[in-house]
């Protein structure tokens, strides 16, 4: 660093996070957003005497900047990184600031789909062993705000393909890569390689030392396997080694798994192999497995009414994340869909719904791509751009025994905050119901 000064893009959680980080180890910060910074965070901001700008980038005030920490929601083509770029000045992600300063075991966890719940497995069961950990990333709490407060002896991180893209030296013990699907495509040029290059940085600073765990069965990261100089030892996880159950070594006997479906089957097993690399009792693993609770909105049972079963599944955001959903599910399907197309390519989900799918309910503002990918395939498709009506649609169609899903298979932003505010919004439209 040619000076003391950190500028931080972006203040939502990890930006906040680098920011706090950066104040308690004595650097200059400067917080930068485009938008609005929310509420709480400039209360903190504030509160740690730490300067900030929203509603656009002063440049000047940015390029004198001895360190550019960038959030994983702004994207590389932003025009302000364009600027500080031609600068000379690059940015890392907050996960690669907060690794400068951790000195313990890190186990991080990505894939396209199933990394929250399998980081949040993964941590529930060390937790239940008794090892000091904490998890963060992706998975709600900065990796860098877990550090202004303690360094743990484990750390358990969900990471993104974009926080991955901002690291240099980032090297974790354990990498997990549950698999590569069509996935913010828009960010990468709309190429699926590019995409996949990214979660593969995973691997790049492991040594012989480290421990790579990877889905077997996943054709586009056997290709990269085979491409890249990969060190650490590697660990496939297949189909075989999870269809029928995952079985303990102390007693031959199957591990009781509290997560449903075929795809959590896999999460599991990946889990069971961080903990056996870790030298976690099969007793611990088995009490860990048994007592998980998953994060909302992640096949989440809202309520029974009439028969009719109602699951939130608004973190499916992609097609890979439906089908897995959509599998899952035993009886006939009202299917809630829609949102931000991220690049989707709908036609892995074509037998499956023609086959499962009594009625599509398109909430978003453009369903067309949704409606025409479709109407050969399922009867019934109606729209609607209003949670409570869409609920109301789906009471209406569904007789006993069915089940009502929002598994949208698109980004969020079209009518809601985030996942979340749409999770939260179904789920109070169907309690409203009872």
């Amino acid at each position: 660093m040619k000076n003391n000064k950190v500028v931080i893009i972006g203040a939502a959680e990890s930006g906040i996070g680098a920011a706090l980080l950066a104040k308690k180890k004595k650097y200059e910060v400067f917080v930068s957003d485009y938008g609005t910074i929310a509420d709480n965070y400039k209360e903190e901001l504030k509160e740690n005497n730490i300067p900030f700008e929203e509603k656009g980038h002063t440049i000047e005030r940015l390029i004198d900047a001895g360190l550019l920490i960038k959030s994983p929601g702004v994207p590389d083509t932003a025009a302000v990184l364009s600027s500080l770029n031609n600068e000379g000045l690059r940015g890392v992600s907050e996960i690669e600031f907060g690794y400068s300063f951790y000195a313990g075991k890190l186990i991080a966890i990505t894939g396209s789909n199933g990394k929250t719940t399998t980081s949040g497995l993964v941590y529930h069961i060390m937790k239940t062993a008794g090892l000091d950990v904490e998890i963060g990333g992706n998975y709600g709490i900065s990796f860098a705000r877990i550090l202004t407060e303690r360094n743990p002896e484990y750390m358990v991180l969900e990471l993104s393909s974009f926080q991955l893209d901002g690291i240099q030296k980032f090297r974790p013990d354990i990498a997990v890569l549950l698999n590569i699907t069509a996935d913010h495509l828009d960010r990468y040029d709309y190429d699926i390689m590019n995409y996949a290059a990214s979660k593969l940085r995973i691997t790049e600073n492991q040594t012989q030392e480290d421990h790579y765990i990877f889905n077997g069965d996943d054709a586009l990261i056997s290709e990269f396997n085979t491409q890249l100089p990969i060190r650490a030892q590697k660990h496939s996880v297949k189909t075989q080694d999870y269809l029928h159950g995952i079985t303990s070594k102390e007693d031959a006997k199957q591990f009781e798994i509290s997560i449903k479906g075929k795809h959590n089957l896999f999460n599991a097993r990946c889990a069971v192999e961080v903990a056996r690399i870790l030298k976690i009792s099969e007793s611990d693993i088995a009490r860990g497995l048994a007592t998980f609770v998953n994060e909302p909105h992640r096949l989440e049972v809202v309520a029974t009414i009439g028969g009719v079963t109602f699951i939130n599944d608004s973190k499916a955001t992609n097609v890979d994340a439906v089908t897995y959903a959509l599998d899952a599910i035993e009886g006939d399907i009202i299917w809630i869909a829609g949102g931000t197309d991220k690049g989707n390519d709908y036609s892995p989900l074509l037998e499956l719904a023609e086959r499962r799918v009594k009625a599509l309910i398109c909430l978003g503002k453009d369903n067309e791509k949704l409606k025409q990918s479709f109407e050969r395939y399922i009867p019934v498709i109606i729209e609607s751009t209003k949670v409570s009506n869409v609920v109301d649609a789906a009471i209406d169609l569904a007789k006993a025994g069915d089940t009502v899903i929002l598994s949208p298979a698109c980004a969020s932003f079209d009518l809601f905050d985030n996942y979340v505010d749409r999770g939260d919004q179904f789920k109070e439209a169907v309690l409203k119901l009872k």
